[in-house]
């Protein structure tokens, strides 16, 4: 990919209240084929940034309403978006709001008064530093991931009669992430189905995600193999048992659904913690919604059991938030809602998992914020 490429993949978000000032900047980022967005203030920018997700932050400190320093103490509240880079862009250059600025763990300074090549310079190896960065870590995480020696997705789909059981997984940015997926065959009649996130994967934090993924995942299968317990919410309170007296992961963020089919009975019970609803398409289209806290959070998870009749033709959907937070290229989110309709209007002679895969591919335009994945049962 050229550099000329590279850029025009990169979003800033430019947030000045002087006009002439921030259509100046706004041009010369444009001209040098990065995507620019411009905010008049620290709310606007907060607003925007929230909408947007820029891979970078450009501010001026002295504004009206919330000014930048205040800004930036916002973004640092938010755990998504205190990530993103952050540049001050300032008319001082006063050692203490040089300091007062760096103590807001900001990346660096641009001087206003800067030519447009100096400044698009600096925005340069800004990013640059960031991307080696980044590459850096990624070596570490795929390294790490190899020498686990387990993966924490399926290569293949479980074979389960009477049912189609399929799933989607798409790392982002191709780099082993927090979201797991598993399948336990109980016995002849029974098969546990397992969809998990580590929340927060971010570069510094992605290998305690792929790590904390691995654990979860190993404490769920070693629940199923001591025990013949075929209750979700059973096997969610022992793992939560686990991570809750584990203090090396018990303030992660974690969500786990869990799946059991019984293919004797013609049933799915059901049971989730801190998870997005379980989507069951039969004649109509339902949202069922666990009650269950995320995993580590309590030493009661006031896990429930949910049971769903199936017949012959009934689907039901596992997804993480990549999918209901994937943004199109305006900044707008995918949703729960839209998630639905989509589901509601499905094609039942074509597989279902495609069409979401390119429905969502569609709507993203192939770029997305966050590990994806997907779990989809067809009753036979």
């Amino acid at each position: 990919m050229t550099q000329e490429n590279t850029k025009s993949l990169i979003t800033i978000l430019l947030v000045e209240d002087e006009f002439n000032i921030a259509k100046l900047f706004n041009y010369n980022l444009t001209k040098a084929g990065f995507r620019c967005e411009v905010a008049g203030n620290g709310r606007e920018g907060y607003e925007l940034a929230e909408k947007i997700r820029p891979d970078l932050i450009i501010s001026d400190v002295m504004m009206p309403e919330v000014d930048g320093y205040e800004f930036r103490r916002l973004l640092l509240e938010n755990a998504e978006l205190k990530q993103i880079p952050f540049v001050f862009l300032t008319a001082k250059g006063e050692e203490e709001d040089i300091l007062q600025g760096f103590d807001l763990e900001i990346e660096d300074y641009i001087i206003k008064t800067s030519s447009p090549k100096v400044v698009i310079a600096k925005v340069s190896a800004i990013l640059k530093s960031l991307e080696k960065e980044r590459v850096k870590v990624v070596d570490e995480v795929q390294r790490a991931a190899d020498s686990m020696g387990t993966k924490v997705v399926p290569e293949e789909f479980p074979q389960f009669e009477g049912f189609q059981i399929k799933h989607w997984h798409m790392p982002f940015k191709n780099v082993p992430g927090g979201d797991f997926i598993d399948y336990f065959k109980l016995n002849d009649d029974n098969i546990a189905i397992i969809l998990g996130d580590v929340m927060g994967k971010r570069w510094g934090a992605w290998y305690f995600a792929v790590a904390y993924a691995g654990y979860v995942r190993s404490a769920a299968r070693f629940v199923l193999e001591s025990s013949n317990d075929y209750q979700p919410s059973h096997i969610l309170q022992k793992v939560n048992d686990s991570v809750f007296k584990d203090e090396r992961i018990a303030e992660v963020f974690i969500t786990l659904s869990i799946i059991i089919l019984d293919k004797k009975n013609k049933t799915a019970r059901y049971s989730g913690a801190g998870d997005l609803p379980l989507i069951f398409k039969s004649k109509e289209v339902k949202r069922i919604v666990s009650t269950g806290v995320l995993l580590g959070f309590s030493k009661s998870g006031e896990y429930e059991d949910i049971e769903l009749k199936l017949e012959s033709g009934d689907e039901l959907f596992l997804v993480t938030d990549g999918i209901t937070e994937a943004r199109n290229k305006s900044g707008e989110l995918y949703g729960e809602e839209r998630l639905m309709q989509f589901i509601g209007g499905l094609d039942h002679d074509s597989d279902s998992l495609e069409q979401l895969q390119k429905e969502i591919f569609d709507y993203t335009g192939g770029e997305m914020d966050d590990d994806v994945s997907v779990i989809a049962v067809k009753v036979l």
